[in-house]
Protein backbone atom coordinates (compact mmCIF):
# COMPACT_ATOMS: atom_id res chain seq x y z
CA UNK A 1 0.00 0.00 0.00
CA UNK A 2 0.98 3.66 -0.78
CA UNK A 3 -0.40 6.69 0.66
CA UNK A 4 0.88 9.76 -0.42
CA UNK A 5 4.21 10.10 1.69
CA UNK A 6 3.06 7.14 3.46
CA UNK A 7 5.00 4.08 2.41
CA UNK A 8 4.72 -0.01 4.06
CA UNK A 9 8.38 -1.08 5.06
CA UNK A 10 7.28 -4.95 4.18
CA UNK A 11 10.43 -7.17 5.85
CA UNK A 12 11.07 -10.52 7.46
CA UNK A 13 9.54 -11.26 10.66
CA UNK A 14 11.98 -12.51 13.72
CA UNK A 15 10.13 -15.68 14.95
CA UNK A 16 10.44 -18.06 17.50
CA UNK A 17 10.68 -17.12 21.33
CA UNK A 18 11.93 -19.36 24.07
CA UNK A 19 9.53 -19.85 26.96
CA UNK A 20 11.76 -19.82 30.35
CA UNK A 21 10.58 -21.19 33.24
CA UNK A 22 12.27 -19.37 35.97
CA UNK A 23 12.43 -15.83 36.10
CA UNK A 24 13.87 -13.90 33.19
CA UNK A 25 12.87 -10.25 34.24
CA UNK A 26 15.71 -7.96 34.78
CA UNK A 27 17.07 -6.72 37.96
CA UNK A 28 15.78 -3.24 36.94
CA UNK A 29 12.40 -4.57 37.34
CA UNK A 30 10.04 -4.74 39.73
CA UNK A 31 6.37 -5.23 40.69
CA UNK A 32 4.85 -2.22 42.91
CA UNK A 33 3.80 -3.98 46.30
CA UNK A 34 0.55 -1.33 46.23
CA UNK A 35 -1.96 -2.87 44.32
CA UNK A 36 -4.19 0.15 42.45
CA UNK A 37 -7.43 1.12 43.07
CA UNK A 38 -9.31 1.21 39.39
CA UNK A 39 -12.34 3.52 40.16
CA UNK A 40 -15.92 2.87 38.46
CA UNK A 41 -14.51 -1.07 38.36
CA UNK A 42 -14.28 -2.09 41.88
CA UNK A 43 -11.15 -3.89 41.30
CA UNK A 44 -7.44 -3.10 41.55
CA UNK A 45 -4.46 -4.20 39.64
CA UNK A 46 -0.76 -4.86 39.89
CA UNK A 47 1.56 -2.50 37.93
CA UNK A 48 5.38 -3.52 36.91
CA UNK A 49 8.01 -0.92 36.48
CA UNK A 50 11.59 -0.83 34.45
CA UNK A 51 13.54 1.70 35.40
CA UNK A 52 16.65 2.74 33.75
CA UNK A 53 19.52 0.81 34.93
CA UNK A 54 21.53 3.89 36.47
CA UNK A 55 18.17 5.37 37.68
CA UNK A 56 19.75 4.89 41.06
CA UNK A 57 22.94 6.61 40.21
CA UNK A 58 21.43 9.77 38.43
CA UNK A 59 19.49 12.53 39.28
CA UNK A 60 18.04 12.38 35.98
CA UNK A 61 14.41 12.80 35.18
CA UNK A 62 13.00 10.36 32.21
CA UNK A 63 10.28 10.44 29.60
CA UNK A 64 7.72 7.08 30.44
CA UNK A 65 5.81 4.73 27.96
CA UNK A 66 2.73 3.15 29.80
CA UNK A 67 2.05 -0.21 28.59
CA UNK A 68 -0.80 -2.71 28.97
CA UNK A 69 -0.45 -6.62 29.84
CA UNK A 70 2.30 -6.05 31.61
CA UNK A 71 2.51 -9.86 32.32
CA UNK A 72 4.17 -10.35 29.06
CA UNK A 73 6.28 -6.96 29.31
CA UNK A 74 9.23 -8.31 31.08
CA UNK A 75 8.75 -12.02 32.12
CA UNK A 76 9.02 -15.02 30.46
CA UNK A 77 7.58 -16.90 33.70
CA UNK A 78 4.44 -14.52 33.84
CA UNK A 79 3.65 -14.34 30.13
CA UNK A 80 0.95 -16.74 28.83
CA UNK A 81 2.36 -16.50 25.41
CA UNK A 82 5.56 -15.58 25.71
CA UNK A 83 7.30 -11.72 26.50
CA UNK A 84 8.48 -8.73 25.00
CA UNK A 85 11.78 -8.89 26.44
CA UNK A 86 11.07 -5.00 26.88
CA UNK A 87 13.65 -4.61 29.71
CA UNK A 88 16.41 -6.22 28.25
CA UNK A 89 15.97 -4.44 24.87
CA UNK A 90 15.90 -1.37 26.43
CA UNK A 91 18.66 -2.03 28.21
CA UNK A 92 20.69 -2.16 25.55
CA UNK A 93 19.32 0.95 23.44
CA UNK A 94 20.40 2.78 26.71
CA UNK A 95 23.71 2.57 24.96
CA UNK A 96 22.38 4.85 22.39
CA UNK A 97 21.08 7.41 24.51
CA UNK A 98 17.88 6.06 24.49
CA UNK A 99 16.52 5.99 28.72
CA UNK A 100 12.52 5.30 29.31
CA UNK A 101 10.54 4.38 32.40
CA UNK A 102 8.18 1.82 31.50
CA UNK A 103 5.05 1.64 33.42
CA UNK A 104 3.43 -1.99 33.33
CA UNK A 105 -0.38 -2.26 33.75
CA UNK A 106 -1.37 -5.84 34.26
CA UNK A 107 -4.16 -7.22 32.28
CA UNK A 108 -7.32 -7.92 34.07
CA UNK A 109 -7.63 -11.58 32.74
CA UNK A 110 -11.34 -12.09 32.46
CA UNK A 111 -12.31 -8.52 32.09
CA UNK A 112 -9.45 -7.35 29.94
CA UNK A 113 -11.44 -7.25 26.61
CA UNK A 114 -14.07 -5.12 28.00
CA UNK A 115 -11.07 -2.85 29.48
CA UNK A 116 -9.25 -2.33 26.38
CA UNK A 117 -12.73 -1.81 24.43
CA UNK A 118 -13.63 1.96 23.69
CA UNK A 119 -16.79 1.51 22.40
CA UNK A 120 -20.11 -0.82 23.05
CA UNK A 121 -21.38 -3.31 20.98
CA UNK A 122 -20.76 -7.08 19.72
CA UNK A 123 -18.66 -8.98 19.28
CA UNK A 124 -17.54 -8.53 23.19
CA UNK A 125 -20.01 -6.14 24.70
CA UNK A 126 -19.83 -3.74 27.67
CA UNK A 127 -16.74 -1.45 27.41
CA UNK A 128 -15.21 -0.31 30.24
CA UNK A 129 -12.23 1.21 28.13
CA UNK A 130 -13.21 4.55 29.54
CA UNK A 131 -12.88 3.64 32.95
CA UNK A 132 -9.46 1.87 31.96
CA UNK A 133 -8.06 5.14 30.86
CA UNK A 134 -9.36 7.38 33.62
CA UNK A 135 -7.63 4.70 36.12
CA UNK A 136 -3.90 5.47 34.00
CA UNK A 137 -4.82 8.80 33.55
CA UNK A 138 -5.90 9.70 37.09
CA UNK A 139 -4.51 7.20 39.52
CA UNK A 140 -1.54 5.43 37.99
CA UNK A 141 0.47 8.37 36.61
CA UNK A 142 0.03 11.09 39.23
CA UNK A 143 1.71 8.56 41.48
CA UNK A 144 4.45 7.64 39.36
CA UNK A 145 5.28 11.12 38.97
CA UNK A 146 5.11 11.88 42.20
CA UNK A 147 7.17 8.56 43.34
CA UNK A 148 10.03 9.12 40.66
CA UNK A 149 11.86 11.36 38.37
CA UNK A 150 9.75 11.70 35.07
CA UNK A 151 9.31 13.77 32.68
CA UNK A 152 5.99 14.24 33.01
CA UNK A 153 4.79 16.67 30.28
CA UNK A 154 2.53 14.58 26.93
CA UNK A 155 5.75 15.45 24.69
CA UNK A 156 7.81 12.45 27.04
CA UNK A 157 4.80 10.40 28.03
CA UNK A 158 3.67 7.31 25.73
CA UNK A 159 1.09 4.92 25.65
CA UNK A 160 1.45 1.66 23.69
CA UNK A 161 -0.10 -1.88 23.56
CA UNK A 162 -1.16 -4.59 21.28
CA UNK A 163 -4.46 -5.91 19.90
CA UNK A 164 -6.69 -4.72 22.03
CA UNK A 165 -3.78 -2.68 23.64
CA UNK A 166 -3.29 -1.13 20.36
CA UNK A 167 -7.23 -0.46 20.16
CA UNK A 168 -6.89 1.34 23.59
CA UNK A 169 -4.04 3.12 22.59
CA UNK A 170 -5.01 4.16 19.66
CA UNK A 171 -8.59 5.92 21.66
CA UNK A 172 -6.31 7.18 24.28
CA UNK A 173 -5.57 10.18 21.52
CA UNK A 174 -9.17 10.65 20.94
CA UNK A 175 -9.45 11.17 25.45
CA UNK A 176 -5.97 12.48 26.36
CA UNK A 177 -4.21 14.11 23.68
CA UNK A 178 -3.33 16.37 26.46
CA UNK A 179 -1.61 13.59 28.72
CA UNK A 180 -0.04 11.10 25.98
CA UNK A 181 2.29 12.75 23.16
CA UNK A 182 3.67 9.31 21.97
CA UNK A 183 1.03 6.41 20.22
CA UNK A 184 2.83 2.97 19.40
CA UNK A 185 -0.44 0.65 18.30
CA UNK A 186 0.81 -2.63 17.62
CA UNK A 187 -1.58 -5.17 15.39
CA UNK A 188 -4.71 -2.42 16.97
CA UNK A 189 -7.72 -4.83 16.90
CA UNK A 190 -9.90 -2.02 14.89
CA UNK A 191 -12.28 -5.15 14.22
CA UNK A 192 -13.74 -4.80 17.41
CA UNK A 193 -15.60 -1.74 17.24
CA UNK A 194 -17.60 -2.05 13.78
CA UNK A 195 -18.59 1.11 12.01
CA UNK A 196 -17.18 3.15 15.45
CA UNK A 197 -14.09 2.71 13.16
CA UNK A 198 -14.11 5.56 11.03
CA UNK A 199 -14.08 7.62 14.96
CA UNK A 200 -9.93 6.58 15.23
CA UNK A 201 -9.55 8.64 11.73
CA UNK A 202 -11.68 11.46 12.70
CA UNK A 203 -8.93 13.02 14.82
CA UNK A 204 -5.18 13.71 13.69
CA UNK A 205 -1.99 14.18 15.81
CA UNK A 206 -0.69 17.55 17.02
CA UNK A 207 1.73 19.24 16.34
CA UNK A 208 4.65 17.17 18.13
CA UNK A 209 2.73 14.06 18.24
CA UNK A 210 3.77 10.79 16.86
CA UNK A 211 1.80 7.34 15.88
CA UNK A 212 3.87 4.10 15.38
CA UNK A 213 1.21 1.88 13.61
CA UNK A 214 2.75 -1.47 12.99
CA UNK A 215 0.48 -4.71 11.85
CA UNK A 216 1.86 -8.40 10.77
CA UNK A 217 1.01 -9.67 7.37
CA UNK A 218 -0.01 -12.56 8.11
CA UNK A 219 -2.52 -11.40 10.74
CA UNK A 220 -6.26 -12.90 10.45
CA UNK A 221 -9.56 -11.51 9.18
CA UNK A 222 -9.83 -7.49 8.35
CA UNK A 223 -6.45 -6.96 10.92
CA UNK A 224 -4.88 -5.77 7.65
CA UNK A 225 -7.42 -3.68 5.76
CA UNK A 226 -8.81 -2.03 8.97
CA UNK A 227 -5.16 -1.12 9.53
CA UNK A 228 -4.62 0.34 6.00
CA UNK A 229 -8.21 1.97 6.05
CA UNK A 230 -7.25 3.87 9.53
CA UNK A 231 -3.89 5.03 7.91
CA UNK A 232 -4.62 6.13 4.64
CA UNK A 233 -8.05 8.11 5.78
CA UNK A 234 -5.41 10.06 8.48
CA UNK A 235 -2.73 10.45 5.46
CA UNK A 236 -5.68 12.16 3.34
CA UNK A 237 -6.26 14.79 6.07
CA UNK A 238 -2.63 15.18 6.40
CA UNK A 239 -1.36 13.35 8.46
CA UNK A 240 2.70 13.72 7.74
CA UNK A 241 5.61 11.23 7.84
CA UNK A 242 7.13 13.49 11.24
CA UNK A 243 3.73 12.38 12.99
CA UNK A 244 3.34 8.85 12.36
CA UNK A 245 5.20 5.69 10.69
CA UNK A 246 3.19 2.98 9.77
CA UNK A 247 5.12 -0.66 9.34
CA UNK A 248 3.12 -3.88 7.76
CA UNK A 249 5.92 -7.05 8.43
CA UNK A 250 5.82 -10.14 6.18
CA UNK A 251 5.70 -12.99 8.03
CA UNK A 252 4.63 -11.88 10.96
CA UNK A 253 1.51 -13.09 12.87
CA UNK A 254 -0.50 -11.75 16.00
CA UNK A 255 1.55 -12.64 18.46
CA UNK A 256 4.51 -11.43 21.53
CA UNK A 257 7.58 -12.40 19.14
CA UNK A 258 5.97 -10.30 16.47
CA UNK A 259 5.80 -7.66 18.82
CA UNK A 260 8.89 -7.74 20.33
CA UNK A 261 10.69 -8.13 17.29
CA UNK A 262 9.09 -4.88 16.22
CA UNK A 263 9.36 -3.25 19.76
CA UNK A 264 12.94 -1.28 19.82
CA UNK A 265 12.12 0.46 16.39
CA UNK A 266 9.14 1.61 17.78
CA UNK A 267 10.66 3.24 20.65
CA UNK A 268 13.34 4.46 19.05
CA UNK A 269 11.33 6.17 16.18
CA UNK A 270 8.66 7.36 18.92
CA UNK A 271 10.92 9.24 21.50
CA UNK A 272 14.10 10.06 19.86
CA UNK A 273 12.97 10.05 15.72
CA UNK A 274 14.68 7.62 14.37
CA UNK A 275 13.86 5.82 11.23
CA UNK A 276 15.85 2.06 11.24
CA UNK A 277 16.73 0.86 8.11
Amino acid sequence: MKCGWLAVVVVAALTGQVQATGSTAAANVTVLEQRFEMPGLERSRTVRLYLPADYQASNEHYPVLYMHDAQNLFDARTSYAGEWQVDEQLNLLAQQGLKLIVVGIDNGGEFRNQELLPFSGPPIGEAQGDQYLQFIVTVVKPYIDQHYRTKADAAHTGIMGSSMGGLISHYALLKYPDVFGLYGLFSPAYWTVGPQIQRFSSQLPAPGQRLYFYMGLQEGGSMVPDIEQVVRQLARKGMTAQQAQYRLVEGADHNEAAWAAEFSRAVLWLYQGKVLP
